[in-house]
């Protein structure tokens, strides 16, 4: 079933906290390692907007159902930053636009060209890498997910409960979206297969290593995805990613994650130093485009 961009375009909306007793935070504060992850969550959520940047240099800023979604996506993103910084804030941390400048002014020099290398090479590509950008916020939206569902799992705060299933409920139709146009995209187009199968194998990373120092996204998958529950979770993102069109097999996010020590392929795996995600679009113009797609392997 195709996704209803017009009844989402009009009940998008902030996340209401109106009822939400931020002051319970101070009477029974989380654990330091859940503020941690949190935090981590909360630098991720606001630096939606700089990927929705990226997003509009490609054709898919032609596609009129696409750039309404990534509109009110921006904006559900946005209040999810700010609610998970009220929770922050009400634990004595430092939030605010002070901290969101830092993070962003951090990525230096791959900041500025990352729009450059997606114009050229989505533009070079044409819409078939439309997928390529569907495919990666669907995998997103569902590791986004099932991180929130591990977080609320491993605290016991009605509050935090309250905050975070409203965020969530709001990413089940992020998910809805993305997946319905990448199954689309892949299943009319062999190009856009095979294009998505290797950018996601040479560029996938899990979400905000881009922007995070690799120590914190190291702890984020262990505190939310170690042990056996969090293998169970990485596995059923795989199987997810299985079933979109010319993506079986993959292992994507065990793979990613066992780089970090984390998961079902984790065992035995050397753990040596994780490189910071690069540009996607980096990737696939140095190695991808001047090859052709049409590696037996995929």
């Amino acid at each position: 079933m195709s996704f209803d961009i017009m009844n989402y375009s009009v009940t998008a909306r902030r996340v209401v906290d109106d009822d939400v007793d931020y002051s319970a935070f101070e009477r029974t504060p989380l654990p330091e390692a859940a503020l941690r992850a949190l935090q981590y969550m909360s630098d991720v959520e606001s630096h939606t907007i700089c990927y929705l940047r990226d997003l509009l240099v490609t054709p898919s800023h032609q596609d009129p159902e696409i750039t309404t979604f990534l509109t009110m996506w921006a904006y559900e993103e946005f209040w999810h930053g700010e609610v998970l910084d009220k929770v922050l804030a009400a634990h004595g941390r430092a939030v605010g636009p002070d901290r969101i400048r830092h993070i962003r002014l951090a990525q230096g020099r791959s900041d500025w060209l990352s729009p450059i290398y997606q114009a050229l090479a989505a533009n070079l590509i044409g819409e078939d890498f439309i997928a390529v950008h569907m495919t990666f916020g669907v995998i997103n939206e569902w590791s986004t997910y099932a991180g929130y569902g591990r977080l609320l799992a491993q605290t016991d705060h009605p509050e935090l409960t309250r905050v975070v299933g409203r965020i969530q409920r709001q990413e089940t139709r992020h998910v809805a979206f993305y997946a319905s146009q990448a199954r689309e995209r892949l299943e009319r187009s062999r190009t856009a297969r095979l294009l998505t199968r290797f950018v996601l194998r040479a560029a996938w990373t899990p979400v905000g290593s881009g922007i995070m120092p690799a120590a914190e996204t190291a702890f984020l998958l262990r505190y939310l995805m170690g042990g056996a529950e969090g293998a169970r979770m990485i596995r059923q993102i795989d199987d997810k990613i299985d079933r979109l069109p010319g993506l079986a097999d993959m292992h994507l996010v065990s793979r990613a994650a066992a780089r970090y020590g984390v998961g079902p392929d984790a065992a035995g795996r050397s753990t040596g130093p994780v490189q910071r995600a690069g540009s996607m679009l980096w990737s696939l113009l140095r190695s991808g485009v001047a090859q052709p797609l049409s590696d037996p392997e995929w």
